[in-house]
This record gives structure tokens, sequence and C-alpha cells, in this order.
């Protein structure tokens, strides 16, 4: 593969230069023509809306402009703006684009809600709670790379904790771009703040949610101003939350007999409380040279209490079980501030330098505090854990993009990123300290240094291409309780996408992608404080780290072809292959400790894997197919995934956490005789089986959400919306296989899911 894209790219540099030359022959030296980012876009020359960190240059020229007679120019200006899907069509390399239109949709209460419903993307955990994070093409945590303005988030950010009314769009780039870091094997999601957006009207909203009973209000409030040079928009919301959680989780030890040995189960009882505050202030200001300034710090904070219970009941296996009753109490509180700025120059013949700037801090701490009693009531244990986290971080980065002749443009930049984080962990069992051997503090600086370059042209109006190189390079050092331990990795990403428009088929074209990618392992697999694990099994191990880890690396082939239907219509098929080296995965050790056996989990570099998948999707509005139809937007999408990993025997050697399939399918039906909106989604993943090991299997099951809304516009200025999460509210089942020695020790959750019901007030003023 490897060799395919060396290939790949000589072919197209050697492609650029005879082209270049007979452009330059035929129709004379082309002077480039600086061109001001308007706010109306003309159809005959459309321009991708402005973004903060675009992934690729729009197209110069539409396909579908007028033709001019001889002699005569034609000029056809219309006042809208470039919309999402006509971005994703101007686009070199892949990319979705979804507005404002899409996030206020369903009413969602959290980012994570919104993501369920994009093409090729699942959500980890239970339906209706996410928690698991966003995974693009089946695969698992930390292969789809998450951005928040095209910066990676501090440690311990959580895009369910993003309010929808602080993001102006997410872009879904299914393909690694030289200006974003690599570390996308699966993909990009970038969510843009509200950056660019600007706001006429005080809007404020609120909203109430509830679960079980239980009430979330939130209010949030946006309000634009302006000063001459300088505006500005102040964003905020404050709310709190409750949930409930109740679980059934059975242990079983079995020999290969088939003998029961042991037979537990764990029924569990938690409640949980939060209060959140963010604020999003965004500054613009615009110099007499055309420069622009703008700055956006981003501050949150949330706190939360909570408690629980759980009861084990042991039905088969020694007299004396672990405990009856277990009760805790838990507080959390995480407090972030992070800024993101940039300063665009504008230079002569076109060129512009856009030089980036950002800063990040945060600290949370967490405390819990476990007791455990026997049959007769009795305290047999107590459990005392306190976390406390402390990260702080800068970064700058650039970028210089000239035009070099009519829709051709080069660009080269910068990434340069420092941080340091300091974690304490306390653990005592009866007052004892556990891991005493790893300690229970750490101190880790990380670098990252980043250059690139990458070259976006539209060789003829049929056939456009995007070149880009990237290397990056990223150490990691930390301090122990003493011991010094160092990581480093680099790596280089050579990256090709290109698209050809079938000429005679205006709505028609294809795209291909040539990528190197990698997964660089996290701070936390690297150099972990030990967690230890208070009922310590081959399904409940304790968790380390290993410095030892390499990267995963991937080279990857991307397929798609595309066919855009009206004005906002699209269907199209596409498919990948990925082959990944260096693959991550956590493997079971049996270790002696002071306090006996006990099992150990801790991550490795195993082997090689590969993987591909088809991703089909269809989102049309009916009224412009069938003749006095509802006003009813369509939308849907299939896909199918393959993997396998080497080294590990099959059936179901596949990539970790990854789904074989996921469907969605969605309508919005705007009503003609009454202000109103009715709409629906609905989210299927079937159950996930997975071999992680020569003994050990993981399972989940089968995950399907149904979502409704309805909206009224009450006037132009007010609307009522109410939404419902998770209608079916189905159990969420996960286990977990391990078999050693000649005994399978076996884990089985359900968790109980809930219907989560929202009201919520807009109103512009």
């Amino acid at each position: 593969m490897s060799k395919l894209i060396r290939f790949a790219c000589a072919a197209l540099i050697a492609s650029i230069a005879p082209s270049s030359h007979a452009q330059e022959t035929s129709a004379g030296p082309v002077t480039p023509v600086p061109v001001q980012e308007p706010t109306a876009v003309p159809t005959a020359v459309p321009t991708a809306v402005p973004t903060a960190v675009p992934a690729s240059k729009p197209r110069f020229k539409s396909r579908d402009e007028p033709k001019a007679a001889a002699g005569v120019a034609a000029v056809t200006i219309n006042g809208s703006r470039v919309g999402d899907t006509e971005s994703r069509r101007l686009s070199t390399a892949a990319k979705m684009v979804f507005g404002r239109e899409e996030l206020d949709r369903n009413g969602d209460s959290s980012v994570g809600e919104i993501l369920k419903r994009l093409p090729g993307v699942t959500m980890g955990g239970p339906p209706g709670r996410g928690g698991g994070g966003a995974r693009m093409r089946g695969l698992g945590n930390g292969y789809t790379q998450m951005l928040v303005n095209g910066e990676r988030p501090p440690a311990g950010f959580s895009l369910e904790s993003l309010s929808p009314d602080q993001v102006e769009r997410i872009e879904v780039m299914r393909g690694p771009v030289a200006e974003h870091s690599t570390q996308a094997i699966a993909g990009t999601i970038n969510v843009v703040l509200r950056e660019g957006y600007q706001q006429k009207d005080v809007q404020l909203k609120l909203s109430d949610s509830i679960e079980d009973g239980r009430h979330g209000p939130n209010v949030s409030l946006t309000m634009p101003g302006k000063v001459g040079a300088l505006t500005w928009l102040m964003s905020g919301s404050v709310g709190s939350n409750r949930q409930h959680d109740e679980s059934v989780t059975t242990y079983q030890d079995t020999n290969l007999a088939g003998l029961l040995l042991k037979d537990q189960q764990v029924d569990a009882h938690s409640n949980r409380s939060s209060r959140s505050v963010h604020l999003t202030p965004r500054l613009s200001y615009k110099f007499d040279n055309g420069d622009t300034l703008n700055f956006q710090p981003f501050l949150m904070y949330n706190r939360s209490e909570g408690d629980s219970d759980s009861r084990l009941t042991q039905r088969i296996g020694p007299p004396q079980r672990e405990y009856a009753v277990a009760l805790a109490d838990s507080t959390s509180s995480m407090t972030m501030l992070r800024g993101f700025g940039n300063w665009l120059h504008r230079m002569d013949a076109g060129a512009k330098l856009d030089v980036k700037f950002g800063f990040g801090g945060g600290r949370s701490e967490s405390t819990s505090l476990r007791k455990q009693y026997g049959d007769n009531g009795v305290l047999k244990d107590v459990f005392n854990d306190v976390d406390t986290s402390r990260s702080h971080s800068l970064n700058s980065g650039g970028k210089y993009s000239t035009p070099l002749a009519k829709g051709h443009l080069l660009a080269a930049g910068w990434d340069l990123e420092g941080g340091h984080r300091a974690l304490s962990t306390v653990a005592l069992v009866n007052g004892r300290a556990q891991f005493a051997e790893s300690g229970s503090s750490m101190t880790a600086d990380t670098r990252r240094v980043a250059g690139y370059v990458q070259d976006e042209w539209d060789i003829t109006p049929q056939w456009s291409s995007y070149l880009g190189l990237r290397w990056e390079g990223i150490r990691t050092s930390a301090t122990n309780q003493g011991r010094d331990v160092r990581n480093n990795s680099k790596v280089w990403s050579p990256v090709l996408h290109t698209v050809w428009r079938i000429p005679g088929f205006d709505k028609d074209q294809v795209r291909a992608s040539l990528t190197r990618s990698y997964r660089a392992p996290q701070l936390n697999d690297l150099i972990a404080v030990p967690t230890y694990s208070q009922l310590n099994s081959a399904t409940r191990p304790d968790r380390t780290g290993n410095p030892n880890l390499k990267p995963e690396l991937a080279q990857g082939l991307d397929l798609a072809y595309e066919h855009y239907l009206g004005k906002s219509g699209i269907l199209s098929a596409s498919g990948f292959v990925r082959k990944i080296d260096n693959l991550m995965r956590r493997e079971l050790t049996l270790r002696d400790t002071p306090d006996g056996p006990r099992w150990l989990s801790s991550p490795s570099n195993i082997g090689s894997a590969r993987t591909s998948g088809i991703e089909l999707e269809a989102k049309f509005q009916l009224a412009e197919l069938v003749a006095n139809a509802p006003n009813i937007d369509l939308r849907s999408n299939y896909s199918h995934f393959w993997s396998t990993v080497e080294g590990i025997p099959g059936p179901d050697n596949r990539l970790d956490q990854q789904a074989k399939q996921t469907a969605n399918v969605g309508l919005d039906w705007r009503l003609k005789n009454v202000p109103l909106t009715l709409g629906g989604s609905y989210n299927w993943t079937p159950a996930i089986l997975v071999r992680t090991s020569a003994d050990e299997v993981a399972t989940t099951g089968v995950k399907r959400q149904f979502d409704a809304y309805g909206l009224w516009k009450i006037s132009a200025a007010t609307q009522l919306r109410l939404s419902a999460n998770n209608l079916l509210n189905n159990d969420y089942l996960a286990g977990r296989t391990v078999t050693r020695n000649g005994i399978a020790q076996l884990s089985d959750m359900a968790s109980r899911t809930y219907t989560t019901w929202t009201i919520r007030l807009e109103m512009k003023l």
C-alpha cells in the first residue's frame, strides 16, 4: 500500500507539470486578483462559507454556471449562501457539513445525540445516554479524531457536555487532510463553534428535559453587538440535570465440563445530580487594512453529586461472598477554560496568512467512599478513592496560502502544542494504599510539532485534486514516584484526494483517496496511575499503562460515487479499505501481589489488522421528485463493515467494538396549512460479538433508538419545540467472557434506559 501511495503521488506531480505549461501557453499568464469574502455569494462563482478551519478550498468555478454568448458576459447574482450540500459537493476532500438547520431539527440536548444520526457514525454507551464517544466506520474509541474549531480538545473534555446552541456546524471528514492532524484512521469530526456566525437578534431559549420524572432545566442566551470595527457574540447557558440508573450484572465461573462453579448477581441503583455553566463569548475586530483578529474563549464548569447501592446475591460459590450490601457516595467537579484565536492577514495577489493561537487549562476532582457490609450488617471493607487532575496547554499554528493560478491554491503551515498534566490518586482499602509500588501521583508533559504542505488544484473543469504531506512528532515524558518515562513517535503522512465530475452528467461525480493516517497512544495507556478493581477477576481486572507503546499506522484507499438531487439532496455510495500495523489492544495477565494473585489489564502492540466497509446515503426532498407530494424531507444511511485481526483465531476476530452494520432513517414533514413541523429518526446497530484475544470475547446487545419531535412556530420570533429521545427505551446489554486455565469467567450486564422528553421555548428578542 505504501508503494501505491508513493506511485500515485509521483504520477500526480508528473501530470501537473505539463498541464500547467499547457495552460500558460494557451491562455497566457494569469494575474490573480484578491477576492473579498462576500456575505452574498454569486451563483456564477460559488464560494464555500468561510470557516475557521477549512479542510479544503472551494472550487473557483461551478459547472452549473450559465454559458455566455459570444461577446456577452452572463452574470447571475443570488443573495443566498452556499448550502451545506453544495459545500460538500465543491470540496475536493470528502467532507459532509451539517449546519444549524440540521442541529436544530430534533432539539437535542447534547452534541452526542446529533452525531448518532450522521452517516457512518455510531455512539458508544446506552441509548439516550451516550458517554461512549463518537465512532466512525464502526471502529472503537481513539480511531475517530474529534476536533473543536480544528484543534484537539484538552484532556477531560467530552462532547456530551457541549450544548448544541454553542455550535455553528459539524464537519465530518472521512479521510485525513494535511491541514489537521492525521490521527484519523476512521475519520475526523470537527465541531465548529459559533465563530463566523453573524447573529442579529438576542436569542433566549428556555428548556426542560424530563427523564423518568426527573427534571433538567436549562437557560441559554446569545447576545450580538457591534461598536465600530469590533463585533461580538456573547453566548452562555446554565443548566442542571438529574439521572437515575439501574443495572443487573451476572457473574459466572464454569469449568470445561460445563459445571457451574460460581453464580452471582449484582443489582445496582444509582442517582446523580449535576449543575453546569457554559460561557462562549466571541470577539472579532477588523482593521483598516482588512486584517481580522478573532478570539473565542470557552469556559465550562460542572459539579455533580451521586449515591449508589448494590446488593450481591450468590446462588453458587464459596461460603463467604465478597459482600452482601454496598453503599457509596461520590462527588466530582470539573472546570475548564480554553481559548481559540486567529489573525488573518491578506496579502497581494490573493495570498493570505492565518496565524492561530490558543491556550487551555483545567482541573478536576472526584471523591468516592464505598462501604461494603456482610450478611449480618457488619462493616467488612471501606474503599476510599480521591482523584485530582490539573492540566494546562499552549498551542500555536499558522497557514500561508497563495493562488498559483485560477483554481490552483498552494498552502503550507505548522502546528505547535505543549501540555502539562499532573495527576494525584489516593486509593485506600481499609486505610491501606493500593499499588504502592507504582505510586499514586504522576506528572506528564507532551510536546507536539507538525508541519505540512498541501496543493489544491482544479486541473480541468472536470478534475480536481488535493495533494498533501504532513510530518508530526509527539514526545511524552512523565515522572511517576521518581521514575522517569519517555515515549516518542514520528509519522509521515502523504495524502491524496481527487474528484472527477462526469462529463455530460452535471450532478454526478466520483471521489478517490489514498491516505496514510495513524493513532497515537493515549496518555492513560502510556503512563497511567494503576486503577484498583474492588472485585478483581478476569472480567474485572486492575488496569495500568505501557510506556513502550508504538502508534498504530494505517494506509487506506477510499472510493465514492455521488449523485446530487435538487437543492439539497444526494445519493452516494462509498467504500474504504484500511490496513493497520502496530495494532494496540489490552491484554490480561495474572500477577502475584501482596494481596495474592490479581488480574491486570495493560495495553500492548499485538500485530496487524485489516478493515473495510461500504456506506450508502440517501437524502432528498420528496416534493422535488414527486409532483404534489407533501413537503417532506427524507434521509437515510446504511453501513456495513468487515475486519480481521492477525494473530487472533477466528471467527469474530474483529477490531474491538466494531459493529458489523449500522443504519439510520428519518423524515421531516412541514405541514402546509399550519406552522407545524413533525419529524423523527430511527437508529439501529445490531449486536456485536468480538474475539479480542485467543481466550477473551466481548459482546454488546442490539441498539434500537427512535426519536421524534414537533416544532410549532408561534410567530416569526417565537417557536415551541417538543422532542422525545429514546422512545423505545430498550435495555442496554453488554458482556465479556474470559477462558483461562480451564475456567470460563463470564459477566453479563443489563442496564435500564429511559425516554427523555424535552420542551423548549425559543425566542428572538
